[in-house]
């Protein structure tokens, strides 16, 4: 499958990949670390319209999604995002996703782009009451505007005051380039920026007005590594790798984001169990010692005992070393304590040190 942006991708030079059966760009010639370090210095723009998105309407809407996610909506004023799961109802992750509620009536959700179909199954085999969900994911486009300079330069071409639109929140009916839009105040970098969904067919005409009008900054288009570098440093989770059907939110280290004190949510009890019981699992970060590139699914031991293992790892551009976060045993180390990792069968020292890796600059 190909996005709008397609063509775009391949004149500047993308090296196209199938992504989960999408042709998008790992990375473009700048390559992957110019890509990652102009969007923490600068800004990048994403082509993200393999993400999917699911409208939710009806006058049950919101009870509805109140039981389908971890967090609590009722929180949530009109404009307004917030990160949430959907759970298994053993605790495990359907997958991460962000809620956006226009009224109590319409609320959109925007979903992993590799597990759409799933997600969307799940969703209308768990619909009550008087709703309707609508999967417009194939109409939607969408671009990703990240980067300590996004703001000045998208404004350039947006007839509103993107000032006005705080972290996770989000306006409906926004002129980006002549486009109508809807532009949120979120993305998965760790920095300030924006993701503006508009129709399919009108994707090309906003991808080519952002870089246009960052060309004289340096802005970059970015490809799907620098997206995961960022993210990974940032501490965000990957579905397949922090969270899946066998990871917990609570063991990902993401239990801020689920309300075991509501009244329910599909997965609750179990939840409710582990956190009662003690964390079986947890998330650390680690920092290599020795050279070596830890890779997702490489073993962590202690004292010569395995206790887990890569969930992602690699080079951070942003500091300039080998990294990891990695799922081990409850209580098997702390920070300031040496595991190693396994690389290609040899034991390699890594610290266990702070997360995140970088420090988040949104825009509060």
């Amino acid at each position: 499958m190909k996005t709008p942006m397609y063509h775009e991708h391949v004149e500047l030079g993308g090296n196209i990949v199938d992504f989960g059966g999408w042709d998008l760009p790992v990375h473009y010639e700048a390559g992957i670390k110019e890509e990652h370090l102009t969007v923490r210095s600068k800004a990048g723009l994403f082509d993200v319209s393999h993400m999917g998105e699911f409208w939710i309407e009806g006058p049950d809407a919101f009870a509805f999604v109140q039981n389908l996610v971890s967090n609590d909506i009722s929180v949530l004023e009109d404009g307004q995002v917030q990160y949430n799961m959907m759970c298994y109802p053993h605790g495990g992750v359907v997958d991460d996703l962000l809620v956006y509620k226009a009224s109590d009536t319409r609320i959109l959700l925007v979903v992993n782009a590799s597990n759409v179909d799933k997600d969307f199954a799940w969703v209308t085999e768990n619909l009550k009451g008087e709703v309707k969900a609508e999967n417009v994911s194939s109409k939607t486009a969408e671009v990703a505007f990240q980067g300590p300079m996004a703001e000045d330069i998208l404004q350039r071409i947006t007839d509103v005051n993107l000032s006005d639109i705080g972290f996770f929140h989000f306006k409906e009916n926004v002129k980006v380039a002549g486009v109508n839009a809807l532009v949120s105040r979120t993305g998965y970098t760790g920095e300030d920026g924006f993701e503006v969904y508009v129709n399919w067919d009108e994707g090309v005409k906003v991808w080519n007005a952002i870089l246009e009008a960052g060309k004289d900054d340096g802005v970059l288009p970015i490809g799907l590594g620098a997206r995961d570098s960022l993210r990974f440093e940032a501490g965000l989770p990957l579905y397949g790798h922090e969270i899946d059907k066998d990871i917990t939110p609570l063991e990902a280290g993401l239990g801020f984001f689920v309300k075991l004190d509501k009244d329910s949510f599909i997965g609750i009890e179990p939840l409710r169990e582990m956190k009662a019981k003690g964390l079986p699992r947890r998330i650390l970060a680690l920092q290599m010692i020795d050279k070596g590139v830890p890779r997702n699914g490489y073993p962590v031991e202690v004292d010569g005992k395995e206790v887990g293992y890569v969930t992602t790892g690699g080079y951070s551009p942003s500091r300039n070393e080998n990294i990891a976060s990695v799922l081990v045993e409850a209580g098997c180390a702390d920070i300031g304590d040496e595991v190693n990792v396994m690389i290609r069968g040899k034991a390699k020292k890594a610290l266990v040190i702070k997360k995140p890796f970088y420090r988040k600059k949104y825009k509060k």
